[in-house]
């Protein structure tokens, strides 16, 4: 599942003509490193949901074959992370699928990402794994970190302390914690506080550089980020 479908508010002037998700960083839009970074981890189709300026994202996507892309349309109303998840289930089956934001990244040749993150899916234990990195490895990013680590891997809310860790806007989710649940507007942060409550929220931790664009400044800093990754800086 990839996450697309939001308003990009913090990137206008860019958004009030031109889709988040389709902005270029490194030569490509950010959503194609998602989608790349999901193609890479064997991933044969991705529901790709989508409301402001759909009809953009829905060209783009038209010639993608790896992976097949099916669109979970929200142009009648735009549903939060969690909603639109909701409405993607019919598409996704009853097993563990990958979440991924459309406007973060990351670059590391040493890391496989998400194969790396799937490698320490555990269902018995887990209903939500999500991919964590350092604030030290963040380009773009507010500063606050997300959740700390406890020795098992189990996640609790870091409150922006020093010694957190930075949620990657990557996961594998359990389709279980949508039980009962309903195609409404409402946040993937909810079900990340039920699995904190009930111990099945757990985190991975990625190597590399981990990028996030937000704003029209961030814009250069991702691309340089990106030439200095790609020329085998630290």
């Amino acid at each position: 599942m990839v996450l697309a479908a939001g308003l990009g508010l913090r990137m206008r002037p860019i958004t009030e003509t031109l889709p988040k998700p389709l902005v270029r960083v490194g030569g490509k839009p950010l959503l194609d490193w998602g989608l790349d970074a999901l193609a890479a981890a064997g991933v044969e189709r991705a529901v790709v949901n989508v409301h402001h300026l759909a009809g953009q994202v829905v060209d783009h996507l038209s010639p993608r074959r790896s992976p097949a892309i099916v669109i979970s349309d929200e142009t009648p109303r735009l549903l939060d992370s969690a909603g639109g998840i909701v409405k993607a289930l019919p598409h996704l089956g009853g097993q563990p699928f990958f979440v991924v934001n459309a406007d973060t990244f990351w670059i590391d040749a040493g890391d496989p990402g998400l194969v790396s993150l799937a490698a320490h899916w555990d269902t018995a234990r887990m209903d939500i794994l999500l991919m964590l990195v350092d604030l030290a490895s963040t380009t773009g990013h507010n500063g606050k970190t997300d959740f700390q680590v406890d020795g098992d891997g189990r996640l609790s809310r870091a409150a922006g302390a020093a010694d957190g860790l930075v949620y990657a806007g990557a996961a594998i989710i359990h389709p279980r914690v949508f039980v009962d649940a309903h195609p409404e507007p409402h946040s993937l942060n909810r079900y990340f506080d039920d699995t904190i409550a009930s111990g099945r929220l757990f985190g991975h931790r990625m190597t590399g550089r981990w990028i996030t664009v937000g704003t029209p400044d961030a814009i250069p800093l991702a691309e340089a980020a990106v030439e200095a990754a790609m020329a085998g800086a630290p």
